[in-house]
């Protein structure tokens, strides 16, 4: 039924990542399945029936996971098998491969849990616009693909439209010029804007005292209206942008092919009067553009021109990723290694001079890294000092070990093994000699020659080997005490130093 459906959906046009959602399965069976005859299928499913599989041994409890919980995952599964079965020695992708042919066995399909809605009331006019980001890659008259990026506006009330691309990222001051656009196209603006918390923005969310961006503070000061940042994971804020969005990259879009970028919004601008400002909206009922008519009297008004001559280019931002590695221009540039830090903004400025980008922890501060720019795409340019690792850290804890270990020739051998063995972990085991050498002082050397005795090479095990010690000395002890005990009652009986004088002469002892 599978195989049936999924060439039925592909006749009908449906993408491999569309059928996949729709069958709930995954995209690489669709495309697997997709590339396979009839008879090719049905061979493959004659295999699947004759030859036995690792899992089979565990075939009921499987089956059993499953229906009681239709939301499990093949990774669930994997580490389940080995928990509370003991299985191991088995790949995930296995487990992963088995889960999906039990549950077309048996007619199981992935349940996620769903997230409930509710309708968020009308607002009035000129009360909102909600604004938000899409990108997609469109092919090219040359036959290439070129990723395209958009902003969507839209009146909450009336619905009515407004959509500008970029054949690159954007800048603070493109945000800023397309804000203006969107006013002039709309006729005024509304009282407040809602975003996306989105880096052109916000600099950091402040536990609710938001820090936004210099560049979007100073307009934002200059056209007073009120800003709205949706929280993290939370669409029905701004729900209705988020369908204008989906709007555009399935209606305007898709299938259509890229010349140049003037044409290109040309094309947009006349999809919005033909089709995405005209159509019957199917909430509201009414075109947005006739709406669009009665919300304009509503609006604010937009007073002169916005003066950009102070938009700097240098506040152009982006994010750090736990690799501590930048993305600009479809290429990777590297940073100093610890400039990631969990749970903060990881926020960058960055600044190209069309020869070097430069990048900066502040605005207007010192320089972080300097680059030369990538002249392809997909290129990482990365610098050696920020690869390099905190050696201080690393020397402290030696040289500690080195004066706690009273064997020094063992010690420089551990360290030596440890070096070479975990040279990316080696802080990290260097820290467990501490333990080890804190927790077990009695038994440390000891324990360190029967590690070089085993040939093993771990800190870990050097931890094993000590407390092993420890043990069976206490073991050992405890034995001692149990003899004591025995006896603990006996006295021995006192005699006078006659009867000693007695035996060494040759008498009876009384």
């Amino acid at each position: 039924m599978i195989y049936n459906e999924i060439h039925q959906l592909r006749d009908t046009g449906f993408s491999n990542s569309a059928i996949a959602k729709k069958l709930k399965i995954s995209r690489n069976r669709v495309i697997d399945y997709g590339n396979m005859t009839p008879d090719d299928f049905c061979e493959f499913v004659l295999s699947l029936q004759n030859r036995s599989k690792k899992l089979d041994p565990y075939h009921e409890e499987i089956v059993g996971w499953l229906k009681e919980h239709p939301d499990l995952t093949g990774a669930q599964i994997f580490d389940w098998l080995e928990e509370r079965l003991g299985v191991s020695a088995i790949a995930e992708n296995t487990v992963r491969n088995y889960v999906n042919e039990l549950r077309e066995i048996y007619h199981i399909p992935k349940q996620a849990e769903e997230r409930t809605f509710s309708a968020v009331p009308e607002l009035p006019m000129g009360q909102q616009i909600q604004v938000d980001f899409g990108q997609k890659k469109v092919l090219t008259t040359d036959g290439t693909f070129k990723r395209l990026y958009f902003i969507g506006f839209v009146l909450a009330h009336s619905r009515f439209k407004y959509v500008e691309f970029l054949d690159r990222p954007f800048r603070a001051s493109d945000l800023i010029h397309m804000h203006e656009n969107a006013f002039r196209h709309f006729g005024g603006m509304s009282r407040e804007i809602v975003y996306d918390q989105d880096r052109l923005l916000m600099v950091s969310e402040n536990s609710g005292d938001l820090i936004m961006t210099a560049e979007f503070t100073k307009y934002q000061q200059t056209r007073k209206f009120k800003v709205y940042l949706c929280r993290k994971s939370d669409p029905q804020s701004k729900g209705k942008i988020e369908q204008v969005i989906k709007y555009v990259k399935y209606n305007f879009v898709k299938n259509r092919t890229f010349a140049n970028l003037i044409d290109w919004q040309d094309a947009c601008m006349k999809w919005l009067k033909r089709t995405g400002n005209y159509k019957v909206h199917h909430n509201i009922k009414k075109r947005p553009f006739e709406v669009h008519a009665l919300e304009k009297e509503h609006l604010q008004k937009v007073s002169g021109t916005y003066i950009f001559e102070k938009v700097f280019t240098s506040s152009i931002t982006r994010d750090v990723g736990p690799d501590n590695v930048i993305r600009f221009d479809a290429n990777r540039y590297s940073v100093p290694r610890g400039t990631y830090r969990k749970g903060a903004p990881n926020i960058v400025y960055v600044q190209s001079d069309g020869a070097y980008l430069y990048i900066r922890l502040q605005q207007h501060g010192e320089v972080l890294a300097k680059h030369p720019l990538a002249t392809g795409k997909g290129e990482l340019i990365s610098e050696e000092s920020h690869r390099e690792r905190n050696t201080i850290k690393r020397d402290l804890l030696i040289e500690q070990i080195q004066e706690q270990l009273t064997d020094t020739k063992m010690a420089d051998w551990l360290i030596e093994q440890l070096t070479e063995r975990y040279p990316r972990h080696l802080i990290d085991q260097l820290k467990v000699v501490q333990s080890v050498i804190a927790n077990y002082p009695d038994f440390v050397d000891e324990a360190l020659h029967e590690l070089k005795r085993l040939k093993l090479s771990s800190a870990n095990d050097l931890r094993d080997i000590a407390s092993s010690l420890e043990i069976q000395q206490q073991k050992n002890l405890s034995k001692v005490g149990t003899i004591n005990e025995k006896y603990k009652d006996l006295v021995a009986p006192e005699r006078t130093a006659d009867i000693y004088l007695s035996v060494l002469q040759g008498g009876e002892q009384r």
